[in-house]
């Protein structure tokens, strides 16, 4: 593949709801550019993009791919991002280094909760975009319906550049809204044809709306419009570029990407009409100065570039995806990550496209491109010791679904928690937790669907098997009211016995983020004072798991205030145990309650399903607090939960709202559980307890 500079590179990102059609539209893009011989289905498993074995077997996109095309001595870089929610992490990462994005739109589908979300990231990230309408074969498909959809949607900033030519319901040719012609496809070839009658109206009314925003781009042409006069095509060009760019037009193509009809089109205009990255502002800071580097995509300024993303593959090893934000990097280039104070020196530099790798000979700014087998993450960024630069990290969702793992094969666990580190180098959305408070490691993810395939990942790629189960939620005892006891622990095995007896009282201390608080008002040493920590010592074990259901105990006030000592078998061990007796008995004794976790929650959604919404709530013992607008439009309701009722809740959220819920929580305090959920909670861990007490 061939140098580009920068103003000749255009990062577009293919954005949409899953299932539209964007690895179509990326496999029809590669094959008109020349980069296979013939066009791949994502049925059939062998696109460009869709290279990775889950992919393959699920048939829809799971990670976010690159393509690179030459085009009209340009360099366009595709990255075809998948459209499940579960897989937002790898969208987040292909948009944070586009210049421009393709929202790509099934014409027999419409307007999809996909396509919304699209949006919002592009506005999210100041980002120029176009709408392609695809599955324009489609008999039924309405083109003008879409339009119209999209105009009332997101206002008259929507301009469609070409309209669809049917003849006996087959989609034929096209009419160019700029140059005001039609063309019909005729085998491979485009041929000028006369505007349909049918479509003048529309040609009209488009073109008004085009030509309107070009007048908007200057005093000189404004007055112009309103003189009647017209505007030549390289004028309309200049002006629609320009509005493109600034995002106060956002165009609308069409086509069929199975029969690479109106691809063509949209390459040329990809290259005509959107940014190349040196219209696009970037900035870091300097970790020596503290001052602001403005990049600016400039090749002239010292090198520096973003890990946007990492691909791990057991056969062909690591790679480092990047974007060059300023210089020109070549091989054996030493760079500097200023966040780890390492050097890393670069071997070869790469394309990638799909799972292809090409040798290049350097990097413009501006351009992607990968790295091998050097020790950097996602989010870091290359820079040199001179000047040495960190970029703001990616802005990436948080995951909230979280899922108990075990090994199957005992033997496996190492192998399990390296290969879980490789998947969460690549995946920004995968966590591995170590609850070791409740002897569970968790793994967390975005939904069900994204923790599916990790294992099946584990499984087919490295080899160990994983089950998934529900999390265990962490519970917590005190106790109510007040309690006073007394316990001996004798015992005569032969010379020395041993002895230890307490009394103590049990109460409730207030602060329930403190397992215990000991006391003594021991008189008259009656328990000697060096046996105090051997009694502390018999609290501290006994509060890690408790009496009621074995879970950690809070919030109780322990004080010994009697007792009674031999001068031969007393030992720390004998009033360890006794200590240890009389909290179990007084715990028992002091009317003992469970705790839950609750959970601060906020639920974004579109009006329409706040009912919905508030009344799932309900049942899940939830506790409505409010409702804010967001700035996005939508309702943000805040409510307080018990987090066991959370179990499955992202999967329900999307049931109710068609996908366009969203959720975020954090704990927020421990609550007394209902007597219903205590006393079948204390059932289930019986035989925990058992367990605890036959350990002594």
């Amino acid at each position: 593949m061939n140098v580009y500079t920068t103003d000749k590179i255009r990062n577009v990102v293919l954005l949409g709801h899953g299932g539209a059609g964007k690895t179509t539209l990326a496999e029809a893009m590669g094959y008109l550019a020349g980069l296979t011989s013939r066009m791949g289905k994502v049925e059939d498993g062998n696109t460009l993009s869709d290279f990775d074995k889950e992919e393959q077997k699920r048939h829809f996109s799971i990670s976010t791919s690159t393509i690179p095309l030459e085009w009209d001595g340009h360099k366009i870089n595709i990255l075809d991002t998948p459209g499940f929610f579960d897989f937002v992490g790898e969208v987040e990462e292909a948009i944070s280094v586009a210049d421009a994005a393709i929202i790509v739109v099934s014409g027999k589908a419409g307007i999809e909760v996909g396509t919304e979300k699209a949006w919002e990231m592009c506005e999210k990230y100041k980002i120029p975009r176009m709408f392609f309408v695809a599955d324009m074969d489609i008999d039924d498909v309405s083109y003008r319906q879409v339009v119209q959809d999209l105009t009332d949607k997101y206002g008259k900033k929507m301009a469609p550049f070409n309209l669809p030519i049917r003849e006996n319901e087959k989609f034929v040719g096209y009419v160019n809204v700029i140059q005001e012609k039609g063309f019909r496809w005729e085998g491979k070839e485009v041929v000028e044809c006369p505007v349909p009658e049918y479509n003048q109206a529309n040609l009209k009314l488009f073109r008004d709306t085009l030509l309107e925003s070009v007048a908007e781009t200057s005093e000189e042409f404004m007055e112009r419009y309103f003189n009647g006069e017209t505007f030549s095509e390289a004028e309309i060009r200049a002006a629609v570029r320009g509005n493109v760019c600034d995002g106060s037009i956002v165009p609308i193509e069409m086509g069929s990407s199975t029969l690479c009809q109106g691809i063509y089109t949209l390459l040329d205009d990809i290259v005509k009409y959107m940014p190349s990255p040196e219209n696009r502002k970037m900035a870091g800071i300097n970790t020596n100065t503290n001052e602001i580097f403005e990049a600016d995509f400039d090749f002239s300024k010292p090198k520096t570039a973003f890990v946007f993303k990492t691909m791990i593959d057991p056969f062909i090893g690591k790679y480092s995806l990047i974007k060059v934000r300023s210089g020109v990097i070549k091989p054996d280039d030493v760079m500097y990550v200023a966040n780890k104070d390492v050097e890393v020196k670069i071997g070869k530099l790469y394309v990638l496209q799909g799972n292809k790798t090409t040798e290049v000979p350097e990097l413009h700014a501006g351009d992607l491109g990968a790295l091998q087998k050097l020790e950097i993450a996602t989010g870091d960024t290359l820079s040199t010791k001179a000047n040495p630069i960190q970029y703001a990290k990616m802005d990436i969702s948080t995951p909230y679904t979280a899922m108990r793992y075990h090994a199957q094969n005992k033997a496996d666990i190492d192998k399990i928690s390296q290969s879980l580190a490789k998947l969460a180098a690549e995946d920004q959305t995968l966590r591995v937790v170590n609850d070791a408070e409740n002897r569970q490691t968790l793994l967390y993810g975005i939904g069900d669907m994204h923790l599916e395939v990790i294992q099946s990942k584990l499984q087919n790629v490295y080899k160990v098997a994983i089950d998934l189960t529900k999390p265990k939620v962490a519970f917590r005892e005190t106790i109510r009211k007040k309690s006073d006891v007394e316990y001996k622990y004798k015992k005569q095995t032969g010379g020395h016995g041993q002895y230890g007896h307490v009394k103590m009282r049990f109460e409730p201390s207030g602060d329930p983020t403190t397992p215990y608080v000991f006391e003594q008002e021991v008189v008259g040493g009656a328990v000697p004072k060096n046996y105090f920590p051997a009694v502390e010592k018999g609290l501290a074990e006994s509060v890690l798991r408790g009496p009621l259901a074995a879970y950690p105990v809070v919030g109780v006030k322990a004080i010994l205030y009697d007792g009674s000592y031999h001068p031969v078998d007393s030992s720390e061990m004998a009033f360890k145990v006794a200590a240890s007796g009389a909290f179990k008995k007084g715990f028992m004794e002091a009317s003992p309650v469970l705790l839950e976790p609750i959970v601060s929650l906020k639920v974004t959604v579109p009006d329409s399903y706040t009912g919905d919404v508030m009344g799932d709530l309900n049942k899940r013992r939830g506790r409505v607090l409010g409702m804010n607008p967001s700035l996005t439009g939508k309702q943000v309701i805040e409510a307080e939960v018990p987090m066991m009722e959370l179990f499955g809740y992202n999967t329900q959220l999307r049931s109710m709202t068609g996908g366009s819920g969203e959720y975020e929580y954090e704990f927020n305090r421990y609550e007394q559980a209902p007597s219903d959920v205590q006393a079948k909670e204390v059932a289930d861990r019986a035989e925990k307890v058992a367990a605890a007490n036959s350990e002594e």
